[in-house]
Formats: C-alpha cells, structure tokens, sequence
C-alpha cells in the first residue's frame, strides 16, 4: 500500500470564482461551434493587451501544441541544432527533436536554476537554429542578455513562460520579450484553462500569418470571390510556405469555453501571483536560519512562484522527503529528470552533456505541495512540517 497523502503535490493549480463557473455554464450552454469563435478572438486581443508589448497572439490547445508549431516554422535541415537546457519540462525540447534538430543541453545557475548568457554563447555555433529558454518555476531568466548574443548570431529565440505568467522583468512581462513566447494554462498552472491550454506569441507579422494554418489543418479562405459559398467548398485548404519551405500544419486549436474562461482567468492572474509569492517568501524566511533547505528568494515580481523548490544539502534528500511522507503524508516531489537521462533522448542519441550545475541540483532538489488553491491551514501544516523535518535532520 502506497501512502495516503494528506497534502498531495499534484493538487490543481487554482480554482474558480462563482463568476467564472457562471461564465462556464453561459459559453458551453451556447448556440453554434465551441470552436474558432469570438471568445477565441476576444482571449487573443486581451493577451496582446495583457502583455503591453504588441505582436500577436494565438491560442492553442496546450503550450506544448504552441511549441509545435514553432519548431514546425523553424524547419529542420540535416545538422541543425537547437540549444536547450537540460533542466526542464520535456515539451520544452522533443518538439523540436521529432522534426530533426539535435538539441544541445546547456547548464543552469546554481541559484536561479535557470539557463544564462554565459552558459549558452559557448554552445552557439554556425549549426545553431533556435534558444529555447524556459522561466523554470516562474522565474524569469536574463532574456535581454540572451537575445543580445543571440542577435550577434542570427539565432531566434523562443521564451517557455509555461510556468511564468504575468511575471515581469524591468517592468516588461514576460514571454513576448524575445521572437516567440508560449504559455501553459494546464491544471498545475497559476492559471488554468479547464486543465488544458495554451498561448502563442509571435513577434513577425509574416511568421504570424502563417500560424492559423499551422493551428487549423490548413484552413483558409479561397484567394478568389466565390458567388456561391458553397462552391467550391466552404474553404480552402493550402500549403503554408515560408521561406520557399513547405509547413506541415496541424490540429492545435482552443476552444470556445476554455478561450472565455483565459480571458476572464487573466483579469486576476496578477492576484495569484501576488498570493503565491507572498506565501512563498514566508515559507522562505520561516526556513532562513536552517543551512538544510537552500531557497531562490526573489521579492520582485520577476518570479511567481508557480513552484516552491528547494536544494537539499548534506546528501538528506531523500531522508526529508521521506521524513516528509511517512510522517507528516506530505507529497514533495523530485522535478526535473535532466532531459539527456530520459530513455527517449538517449535513444536517439542525445545522451551528451556537459551540464554540472542541473545536475547536481536535481539530484538533491526538492519540491514542495504550492498550488494557489492550498488552503491557509494546508499551507501552515506543509511549513509546520517542514520545520519539524528540518530539525530533525540537522
């Protein structure tokens, strides 16, 4: 018998508000397509506005699906490689790897846990295609240092803001700070879509007029005046082509109930983090006299703590998480296996790494229960019981 978590890590991110569940039950009780409708439209000019920083916006099933259809825009040819860091999310990479880049696994910062321009301009050579960088935990990374070396190279870069919405550096949100940004409203999310969703951004209009084809098997107008609308059909279905390339377009729309929920979801998006961050800096300050748990406290609104992670020192990891199991039936969590480990990179040949800071941090991180719908007595009882674990160990 496994145990019975009082306080589960994988909990939903948030809930909803009456309002939210009302707007729910008004758009699903609707006349006409649950899909590729106004709420879809009124979701993706918000965002625009929500990020203050122009391009264009589309929303898509999931952010893995948004990254799809950036590695689709990207192209592979034979030997192109895309730098990615080797501590994150897998959607974050196999995109890419299943139309024919060559990831190169780049380190992360001992204290941010995020990758740096000084880690990644030693990978970047006459090969290199794309950067992705993810704003792991809802931190922000250096994206104006990384896009400056970038721009020296010729190399776009792509912002994975799954776990970082609304939160901002040097005033600017983020994810619409590089060529592409995509954003996760999964269920763990500080904002959720129904448990699925997802955002793109793209900063060229050209690249931008290409997306509703790559999102919708190629849906078009026909480029003539038809006099009947059902001659020759009710639409076309083209070839998206960029470049002189041919595109393979996909499925990856959003819904009409899950585009009115993100809409209303991100009038209060800022209040989450704000909730979540808050309650993360007194976990942190609560922990600060114990040299066992070591903490990235950032105060700025540069991290939104969509997750609470910690290092564990001293080789107890596993002993605190253990500890935090069987005793107390708190379930902290080990986040996340560097790519290059998983079965499904090494079998394809991406074992190699150089990568001596994700490495040690993952084997001694730790990553506590932090979604925004913990009630004020679940979030006491998870630091009541880390403190007690702590001293414990030390």
């Amino acid at each position: 018998m496994g145990t019975k978590f009082e306080i589960p890590f994988g909990g939903r991110g948030g809930g909803y508000t009456q309002q939210e569940i009302k707007l729910i039950s008004e758009v699903a009780s609707m006349q006409g397509p649950l899909t590729q409708g106004p709420n879809l439209k009124e979701l993706e000019k918000y965002f625009v506005d929500f990020q203050s920083l122009g391009g264009y916006a589309f929303g898509t099933s999931s952010c893995t699906s948004a990254i799809e259809i950036i590695a689709e825009l990207l192209h592979a040819f034979p030997g192109d490689e895309v730098i990615i860091p080797t501590h994150t999310y897998t959607s974050s990479a196999y995109p890419f790897v299943k139309r024919g880049f060559r990831p190169i696994w780049a380190d992360s910062d001992p204290l941010t846990r995020v990758t740096t321009p000084e880690l990644l301009e030693p990978l970047i050579n006459n090969r290199t295609k794309a950067i992705v960088i993810p704003h792991l935990y809802g931190y922000v990374a250096n994206i104006s240092g990384v896009c400056e070396i970038a721009a020296e190279h010729g190399v776009p870069v792509i912002e994975d803001a799954a776990q970082s919405i609304g939160a901002r550096i040097n005033g600017n949100r983020c994810g619409s700070l590089a060529d592409f940004g995509v954003f996760s409203f999964h269920s763990h999310k500080n904002m959720t879509t129904l448990g699925e969703g997802g955002m793109l951004w793209v900063k060229d209009e050209a690249i931008a007029k290409l997306v509703p084809l790559l999102r919708h098997n190629g849906h078009c107008p026909f480029d003539f005046k038809q006099e009947n609308y059902w001659e020759p059909a009710m639409g076309n279905v083209d070839l998206p082509i960029l470049n002189e390339t041919p595109l393979a377009p996909g499925n990856y729309c959003l819904g009409e109930v899950q585009s009115a929920l993100g809409r209303k979801l991100l009038e209060r998006i800022d209040e989450v983090n704000l909730t979540k961050r808050t309650r993360a800096l007194s976990f942190i300050n609560a922990l600060e006299e114990s040299d066992l748990l070591e903490f990235h406290r950032e105060e700025t609104e540069r991290h939104n703590y969509h997750l609470l992670a910690a290092k564990v020192t001293g080789n107890k990891r596993n002993a605190f998480i253990k500890r935090m199991a069987e005793i107390h039936r708190i379930q902290c969590v080990v986040q996340y296996l560097p790519l290059h480990r998983y079965d499904y990179y090494r079998k394809l040949g991406f074992a190699e790494a150089i990568t001596p800071n994700a490495e040690d941090f993952f084997d001694n991180m730790v990553s506590f229960p932090f979604h925004h719908s913990l009630t004020d007595k679940d979030f006491e009882y998870v630091l009541d019981c880390t403190l007690e674990s702590v001293k414990c160990l030390s």
